[in-house]
């Protein structure tokens, strides 16, 4: 699957545009400086961390899970390469808050938690993440609305939710894999003729796209 197609099937299964998806199909990096503290994101207790939360979204069933397919190492270097220093530092502040947000609600960090709780968790963080990108819409079209005859109208600045970045990165990660092309998709690495009347049986795995 190239940059393109996934790109644009992470963007389909979200609905929305994926952050930082000009610099990824590129390969190169945002100008501008980058977060003081990027480097701590490789950390191996990092990277570990960032596996979890990906697993939790995507987890093992019959096919392998995001950690299989080394999802923390992916978010590292995407956030690192991909990420402008406004985001990036959302980002990795984010680590933080999902940790607070695990305490607040079990009296744990995120990865002394069981499963069930992380998925609980990440369920509610995606509903607030859902939430504050609406709101960040309707702001943004009020805002443009108010300021309709300025000719050199800027938009406000607006910060991420950093839950949307994991789980963006999480299924980017994935479905670029190997392990999620070739076991959560069915792939074809030469592909053949077309054929738009191809049988197709319920429960069966969407096509990578080579």
């Amino acid at each position: 699957m190239n940059r393109r197609d996934a790109i644009g099937r992470v963007g389909l299964i979200l609905g929305g545009t994926i952050i930082g998806a000009e610099f990824f199909m590129s390969g190169c990096k945002p100008s501008g400086s980058s977060a003081s503290n990027i480097e701590d994101l490789a950390k191996p207790e990092i990277t570990a961390f960032l596996d979890e939360v990906a697993e939790t979204i995507l987890p093992e069933t019959s096919t392998p899970g995001a950690k299989a397919a080394k999802v923390g190492a992916f978010m590292n270097v995407m956030v690192r390469d991909c990420y402008t220093e406004a985001d990036q530092k959302v980002f990795l502040e984010g680590i933080g808050k999902l940790d607070e947000a695990s305490n607040k609600k079990f009296s744990k960090k995120f990865m002394e938690v069981t499963p069930a709780q992380r998925t609980e968790l990440l369920t509610e963080l995606d509903k607030e993440a859902k939430d504050y990108a609406k709101k960040k819409g309707e702001d943004a079209e009020a805002d443009k609305a108010k300021h309709k005859d300025e000719k050199d109208y800027k938009a406000p600045d607006v910060p991420n939710h950093y839950f949307t970045m994991m789980k963006q990165l999480t299924l980017l990660g994935y479905f670029t894999s190997e392990v999620g092309a070739t076991k959560a998709l069915r792939y074809l690495p030469v592909p053949g003729k077309y054929d738009g009347n191809y049988p197709y049986k319920k429960g069966d795995r969407a096509w990578a796209l080579s």
